[in-house]
């Protein structure tokens, strides 16, 4: 069969979220399914390491996709062309986006609708495209694919969508993401906190992170508590905004509070592994994969107790109410003063952070790839 791909967020150096879903498990699934061939479009010129296999055909479709009116030209005039020059059997696309143009059978990956839910966090274009064209993705797939069971209900819910229709396949961790040594530890903080304790955050600083209340609260644990404790974020600004700006111009302890940029994983593991807790309350997430990341890394959790990240931290963290900031802080609070929650959180962590791997998520969306194509 042949099997085209919409792999336009397969870039170099700057894979996130959707991205890293793509790359671990397309290079699993192209791997074990030699007998078939894969066509991957991409909007731009492309790094030749992620054509993973000789089964693999890379093809370059302009233009590059970076505002919505070129995420229409690509999806409803390209798109069609290329599938049908290829002949291509099935469109599995793994960020959601498909072709209504095309009538070849498609696999829509929907991480989450959170633009539904909170649409002003969006640019104003962006919301308004994400909220017409993905009703009517979801209604065109063929197959709908999810991480995780709130965002299939979710979408369910939303969209009208038969459940049958719905297949999860939760997220998986690098498994490279492991606890270090208390010297290495030691070494990691004396880099990046002072030497300091610290309070960690990793992801991108988008409104629905939920950093101006994690700020906040940090704030008010400083001035409770007296305590050396810094606060770590790492992820790319460019989601900075004006209430961000803001909320942190206003702290009283902004000294303590460090931006990192972005990291490699080698170095998220130790920044995982070294802190103090990992501080993760957005309002809104379709799963969540840091908070496994660092429970892989016997890293304490606090996190949200709202749509799928009590699913995903099952009984090994701390969830608190992402809205109040009171209990952000008394978290924190709690945390920093109890060495044996710390330890009682890090071991469940471990446990719990088994379930979660590329091979089974890889495996399941292989599984919805191979329900189409039955039908073909």
């Amino acid at each position: 069969m042949r099997i085209a791909v919409n792999t336009r967020l397969l870039l170099k150096d700057k894979l996130e979220g959707i991205g890293w879903y793509t790359f671990e498990t397309l290079s699993r699934i192209v791997k074990a399914h030699p007998e078939h061939e894969f066509y991957f479009l991409f909007d731009r010129p492309y790094s030749k390491e992620f054509i993973f296999e000789k089964n693999v055909h890379a093809v370059v479709a302009n233009p590059p996709t970076r505002h919505p009116i070129l995420w229409y030209i690509w999806f409803e005039l390209r798109i069609p062309k290329v599938l049908k020059q290829l002949k291509a059997d099935v469109f599995l696309s793994p960020d959601g986006f498909l072709s209504l143009a095309s009538d070849i059978p498609s696999i829509a990956v929907i991480h989450d609708i959170n633009f539904k839910h909170h649409p002003k966090d969006l640019k104003y274009n962006h919301r308004k495209f994400y909220n017409h064209f993905f009703k009517k993705y979801a209604q065109k797939a063929t197959r709908i694919v999810t991480v995780s069971n709130y965002s299939k209900k979710d979408i369910c819910n939303t969209y009208h969508i038969e459940e049958s229709k719905i297949d999860v396949s939760l997220n998986g961790v690098n498994s490279n993401f492991h606890p270090i040594g208390l010297h290495k530890q030691i070494a990691v903080r004396k880099k990046y906190s002072e030497g300091k304790d610290y309070f960690l955050f990793v992801g991108a600083l988008h409104p629905r992170k939920n950093i101006s209340r994690l700020l906040l609260a940090f704030d008010q644990f400083k001035s409770s508590t007296k305590s050396s404790n810094k606060l770590l974020i790492v992820g790319a600004k460019m989601w900075w905004n004006k209430d961000l700006k803001t909320s942190f111009e206003n702290l009283q302890h902004k000294k303590d509070v460090i931006f990192t940029g972005r990291k490699s994983p080698k170095e998220l593991n130790q920044l995982y592994a070294s802190a103090l807790a990992f501080c993760f309350v957005p309002y809104f997430e379709g799963f969540g994969i840091p908070i496994i990341e660092a429970m892989k890394c016997a890293c304490p959790v606090i996190t949200s107790n709202c749509t799928a990240m009590p699913e995903v931290a099952g009984d090994a963290a701390f969830l608190v109410n992402p809205f109040e900031i009171n209990e952000i802080t008394n978290a924190m609070i709690t945390l920093n003063a109890n060495s044996e929650l710390r330890s009682e959180l890090s071991a469940r962590g471990q446990i719990h952070s088994q379930h979660f791997n590329w091979n089974t998520t890889a495996n399941a969306l292989w599984k919805s790839v191979e329900k189409v194509l039955e039908d073909c």
